[in-house]
């Protein structure tokens, strides 16, 4: 009797829980093998949503960096504690006489942080001012960047490549991510190749020494060499040398080659011309009088709005630029942000869902650090509680299409779980990470994290798309 009910025990208890593996599928396993990567350097957990157990857990309370995909951390946050109607500021104001759209004195802008003020936003900003009336400016451009109350960071200390646009400091008001565009364009006819700048500027020199050739595309290659001309006054030359074949069609350089203030006066005075303004004067920074109102205030797209940019493109500027808003949470209506405060909003946030992550680290919430670290099972709780969030169909939207779009757009096209997965990846060196969601074939949806610390972390690839297949077909 007594063997009689310990079978219909554990045939209950069969039907009722889920199936529990602390190991790993064996395709991802020899993956994994193949790649030189021992199971000691991965976190991995996955559950379905909603459930007490995972299905695979796998290292998943060692603290491990995440790469990019800390920005899930980051923009689940915002979505909750800003809010997915959140709006950045910048706003504008006249220090002098304004008198039938002639300002007898400086025009100041102050930032607040906005991390989606590019080229086109920048110049809607301008167009917004000319339609209260303003016209001409005798004054200087002033700049307040006192929002953010911390030293401006060395945009060269992550791997000392200054230039790059991901390697862009957070500045309370950053414009286009001081990004200069070179496009290159192969002219057959001519036998050379055309390349232009946007935006233009008469600081920027562009030296192009480019040789077409009709190799096949990636072979040769073309180097880039920046040079500061006169660096008081932002001058700058790049040049460009090396082959460059026909077959490779247009390419896009992004550099960021120029200090804010120079950067922002250079793209004001150009695109105030044409608005039909007139404006000769400098640039300087400064801080607004409190006596003063603004004459225009300038409203960042919403917050959902920002986040897919953050995570489908993994954009790191825009994400320290979020981290460092949620420290309005712990301001107390303050007069700046900072790395702290934002640290601070962050852990009382988890606080109030009963989330403890004792191993969480943050530096400044993008990922693009040396220093952050999350283990895969509390990147798994985060992404299960943003599920039954209110928030959640902002969230999801943010994340890459597996096969489709984002940074996952050319993962797994032909594969059967393409467009059933929202991930969100995360590449440095010696890190690889991919986290998010994956809706197997019979319509159960599985939170997934995977992260590689290994030297060989640049060959896991294949592991973890196993890792999505055997979720979608298997499970």
């Amino acid at each position: 009797m007594k063997r009689l009910l310990k079978i219909t025990w554990l045939l209950w208890g069969a039907l009722t829980f889920p199936a529990y593996a602390v190991d790993l599928p064996d395709a991802v396993r020899q993956a994994l093998k193949r790649a030189g990567i021992p199971e000691a350097a991965v976190g991995i957990y996955v559950k379905e949503v909603g459930a007490e157990r995972p299905l695979v857990s796998v290292n998943a309370d060692v603290p491990m960096n995440p790469a990019s995909v800390m920005k899930v951390v980051t923009t689940y946050a915002g979505l909750e504690m800003l809010g997915p109607s959140y709006t950045w500021q910048t706003k504008v104001y006249a220090n002098g006489n304004l008198e039938n759209g002639r300002l007898q004195g400086d025009l100041i802008i102050k930032g607040y942080g906005d991390p989606s003020l590019n080229l086109e936003n920048f110049w809607l900003l301008l167009r917004q001012l000319r339609q209260t009336g303003l016209k001409d400016i005798s004054g200087d451009l002033v700049l307040d960047y006192n929002y953010y109350g911390f030293p401006t960071e060395d945009p060269g200390a992550f791997d000392g490549k200054r230039y790059k646009t991901y390697n862009v400091a957070p500045e309370a008001l950053l414009v286009n991510y001081r990004t200069s565009t070179l496009h290159l364009f192969p002219e057959l006819q001519h036998g050379g190749v055309r390349v232009t700048a946007d935006p233009e500027s008469r600081l920027l020199n562009v030296q192009n020494h480019l040789k077409l050739t009709q190799k096949k595309c990636g072979t040769g290659g073309v180097r880039v060499n920046i040079r500061d001309d006169v660096p008081q006054s932002g001058h700058v030359t790049v040049m460009l040398e090396g082959d460059y074949s026909a077959h490779c069609g247009q390419t896009t350089y992004y550099l960021s080659l120029h200090e804010s203030s120079t950067y922002i006066h250079q793209l004001f005075s150009g695109l105030w011309r044409q608005l039909d303004g007139t404006f000769n004067g400098g640039v300087r920074h400064g801080a607004v009088s409190k006596i003063l109102n603004p004459i225009s205030v300038y409203h960042s797209p919403p917050l959902a709005e920002v986040i897919r940019g953050i995570n489908k493109f993994s954009n790191n500027v825009a994400a320290k630029q979020l981290f460092l808003s949620l420290g309005e949470t712990e301001s107390n209506g303050g007069e700046f942000v900072s790395p702290n405060l934002a640290r601070s909003g962050i852990r009382q946030w988890l606080f109030s869902k009963n989330m403890d992550f004792p191993e969480l680290v943050l530096e400044n919430g993008s990922g693009l650090s040396r220093k952050e670290r999350i283990s895969a099972r509390h990147l798994n709780d985060l992404l299960n509680a943003a599920y039954f969030s209110p928030t959640m169909p902002e969230f999801m939207a943010s994340l890459a299409v597996v096969g489709v779009d984002g940074t996952a757009r050319k993962r797994l096209k032909k594969s059967v779980v393409a467009q059933k997965a929202h991930i969100k990846t995360g590449t440095l060196k010696d890190v690889s990470a991919i986290a998010g969601y994956v809706l197997n074939h019979k319509k159960k949806r599985y939170v997934i994290t995977f992260i590689v610390n290994h030297p060989k972390s640049g060959s896991a690839k294949m592991a973890m798309d196993a890792l999505l297949e055997w979720l979608y077909i298997k499970t």
